[in-house]
């Protein structure tokens, strides 16, 4: 099993909110500094995207890819990687717990990126801790400012 990298952040928002923002894929690209573009392919019977189409910037990795999605009960979202030009794999969960009586919400974010190109583990785990890091900072700041207009 590959190395993964994992952090965590807590948003001032019951989880439900924080859920509704991580499946709004058409609005990746506003929050999320890597997501230059994001289509989602189809969708399950609760309308959740099950195949997604991203392109991505970040930094070292640079990748249009497809994600498949896996929805675990209303606070876990896991996703692999379907296709890619430069990625092996890119898999990754959200993981949501309630806190604070249920006004806060813990938000884990495990992610595993493995590269074509030869890079050394120490790079990917880096850009591994970049893409969560930025990721979990975008996500709080979307969640916290309320809906966008």
């Amino acid at each position: 099993m590959a190395e993964h990298t994992s952090s965590s952040i807590t948003i001032e928002a019951a989880p439900a909110d924080v859920m509704g923002v991580i499946a709004d894929f058409a609005r990746y690209p506003e929050w999320t500094g890597e997501v230059k573009e994001a289509e989602v392919l189809s969708t399950d019977a609760k309308g959740r995207a099950e195949q997604v189409r991203l392109l991505l910037d970040a930094g070292a990795i640079k990748d249009d890819h497809t994600l498949a999605y896996t929805w675990t009960g209303e606070n876990e979202v896991s996703w692999t990687l379907v296709k890619s030009q430069m990625l092996r794999a890119l898999d990754g969960t959200y993981s949501l717990a309630p806190a604070g009586g249920g006004d806060r919400t813990e938000v884990t974010y495990q992610l595993t990126v493995d590269v074509k190109i030869p890079m050394l583990g120490m790079i990917k785990r880096k850009a591994e801790k970049v893409i969560i890091d930025r990721a979990l900072a975008g996500l709080k700041k979307r969640v916290e400012s309320g809906p966008a207009a």
